[in-house]
């Protein structure tokens, strides 16, 4: 989903960087953990150092920044040399760290309470000290809008209850914080800590200490309100994601289906919409001007993770991606935009932070799809909703808003669009083909009279996009006039578009792999002469793709040859991005990318049927 080109680097004087780079970072990407838990989340380093969180929720400004070159850190890490590790727990996204130092073994243990609360952060941290003591730091640095902004009011907080210390509690911007179980903290008057809160203490062998943090855009219940124990809080979050994550068992990878999932409830509000990625400002290349704000909704990435949900048996995170889809289609009907924030609102323009930006990277909020038309939008709303329907999870609301969608289409579908990368306008082909395949299968679960409306205009739309986009070899053009194809037109014998045996299929299918791959992976299209590789990275979503494409040709050998090569590009976390560096194998641009832990989870499904 790599947008047009975003704000360019800044000239003139370059910001200082913030603090916690000198102590902890910033981390190549693939080395950052993911906690989230709905309504916000949060990426935590290998030294334990938390460098992202929004509050309260994903578009809200961030009071750890770190990441893009803010003040703001909260960092539980030991004081002797080690070895950094870590996993998470199966099927949930608590993240359990692991330093080996030279005498000891110690394990950390963060996660965002589940189920989360839409008002209130909770970010729940524990570490333990195994055979020998260890000597520990634990700093936090709250900073409201993105930096800028210290902790203010700060007081002593005493515990009315028996299930933590006293703490402390103040104001953070417009925001309220209570942080337990931390009353040995000490905000330094000198030195690079200066009016932080700092604890040095040293952990016993076989010891361990846990700290909450709560976030509130509302006053902390002066009367009362002690939250429950850390116990009782680890063991609701840990119950909360075995009952919401489903063992995938009948995959060809069911850890990694279990993580995708995970990942992707982490990124979706209960009962709304799934942000395409936690983060902002983390670049497709270096210094490429390509620097975007994920933390919104795209109606194409949802509806992926609906297909997603829905292929063995129809999982909540299917229901949540109609609801949302369909409660904006009734909102704006035509005028329908391909993306949105959690809450349904406009997006916000475009605008710098003033911000130094991730290394070779650049600090933007906001998205300017705000202002674009995307016609295969309408193609994927219409597979969303028609999977639904024929599942039995499409209600009367739902129904109307399948026929606004196909209204749209109908009178739009020869518009010039966006298309599915988001460019400049031009009669894209993959818009098209995500038309047709939306309308064959709208007119599957309509009755005779529809069914028939809809067939036929699908046939009229591929039978103008055949005479305007075939190349000569008989597989699709990007574009009416291109010589190139396009790895996002593999996944027509996906939708429905058309069958995986029909010669267009198979030439595409041939094209892709053959113009599109350089060391097992795959790029989503050739931007011009230089060598794949050189303007951008290889796209994790078109490598699943792939995979997808040759299960539906029937080859299942080459089908898991792309689904195991595409899903070795994730880091020590098992999270993707949007693109790989092959060069350099590292993850590109934001973090994590829901569109490829999504087709990441309908593979692993499909790969575990028999071939058609």
């Amino acid at each position: 989903m790599t947008r047009r080109s975003g704000p360019q680097p800044r000239h003139g004087a370059t910001p200082p960087p913030p603090l916690a780079w000198s102590h902890y970072g910033p981390h190549p990407q693939r080395d950052y953990a993911f906690l989230g838990d709905g309504y916000r989340g949060a990426l935590v380093g290998p030294r334990g150092d938390m460098v992202w969180l929004c509050a309260p929720s994903w578009q809200d400004d961030a009071v750890l920044s770190a990441l893009v070159g803010g003040e703001g850190v909260y960092a539980v890490t030991p004081l002797v040399p080690y070895v950094a590790g870590g996993s998470y727990e199966p099927g949930t996204l608590v993240w359990g760290a692991r330093w080996i130092t030279p005498g000891a073994v110690v394990g950390g243990r963060d996660a965002l309470v589940a189920p989360g609360d839409p008002h209130v952060v909770r970010l729940l941290r524990s570490i333990r000290a195994d055979t020998e003591d260890v000597p520990l730091r634990v700093v936090l640095d709250l900073r409201a809008h993105f930096g800028s902004d210290r902790a203010r009011d700060v007081r002593r907080l005493e515990s009315e209850g028996r299930a933590w210390g006293h703490g402390w509690s103040g104001r953070v911007g417009d925001l309220w914080f209570r942080w337990w179980g931390a009353d040995d903290a000490t905000r330094p008057r000198s030195g690079p800590w200066r009016g932080t809160f700092v604890i040095e203490t040293t952990l016993a062998a076989g010891e361990s200490r846990d700290l909450l943090l709560e976030v509130s855009d509302r006053p902390f219940d002066r009367g009362g309100g002690e939250p429950p124990s850390a116990a009782q809080l680890w063991d609701t979050t840990c119950q909360w994601w075995a009952d919401t994550v489903p063992p995938f068992d009948r995959t060809v990878s069911p850890r990694d289906a279990r993580h995708a999932y995970a990942v992707l409830r982490g990124l979706t509000q209960p009962g709304g919409g799934m942000v395409a990625a936690a983060t902002l400002g983390l670049p497709e290349r270096a210094a490429g001007g390509r620097n975007y704000d994920y933390r919104y909704v795209w109606l194409r990435d949802q509806a992926y993770a609906g297909h997603a949900a829905a292929v063995d048996e129809p999982h909540p995170l299917l229901d949540d991606a109609v609801g949302f889809a369909v409660a904006r289609i009734l909102e704006h009907g035509p005028g329908l935009a391909p993306a949105y924030t959690v809450d349904g609102a406009d997006l916000p323009r475009e605008r710098r932070l003033d911000l130094l930006g991730y290394p070779g990277g650049s600090d933007v909020v906001g998205n300017h799809v705000v202002d674009q038309f995307q016609l295969d939008t309408v193609g994927e709303l219409l597979q969303l909703l028609a999977r639904a329907a024929a599942l039995d999870h499409l209600d009367a609301d739902g129904r109307r808003a399948l026929r606004l969608m196909c209204d749209v289409a109908r009178d739009r579908w020869d518009e010039p669009d966006a298309g599915i990368w988001e460019l400049e306008d031009n009669w894209w082909t993959q818009s098209r083909l995500a038309v047709v395949a939306g309308l064959r299968a709208t007119a599957a679960v309509s009755d005779r009279h529809q069914a028939g409306e809809l067939a036929t205009l699908a046939d009229t739309v591929l039978a103008r996009t055949s005479e305007r986009c075939l190349r000569p070899d008989g597989a699709w053009a990007r574009h009416p006039g291109a010589t190139g194809t396009d790895a996002s037109m593999l996944l027509a014998p996906v939708r429905g578009a058309l069958p995986a045996d029909d010669p267009r299929t198979r030439a595409t299918l041939r094209a892709v792999t053959t113009e599109l791959v350089h060391d097992g992976f795959v790029y989503r299209f050739a931007p011009d002469e230089r060598p794949l590789g050189e303007a951008e990275g290889a796209f994790l979503l078109c490598g699943f793709t792939t995979a997808l494409a040759w299960w539906y040709e029937g080859d299942r050998a080459e089908a898991f040859r792309w689904f195991e090569r595409t899903a070795s590009s994730c880091g020590p976390p098992g999270l993707f991005a949007e693109e790989y560096d092959v060069a350099e194998r590292q993850l590109r641009g934001n973090l994590p990318q829901a569109f490829v832990h999504a087709t990441l989870l309908e593979t692993a499904q499909r790969l575990a049927e028999p071939a058609t």
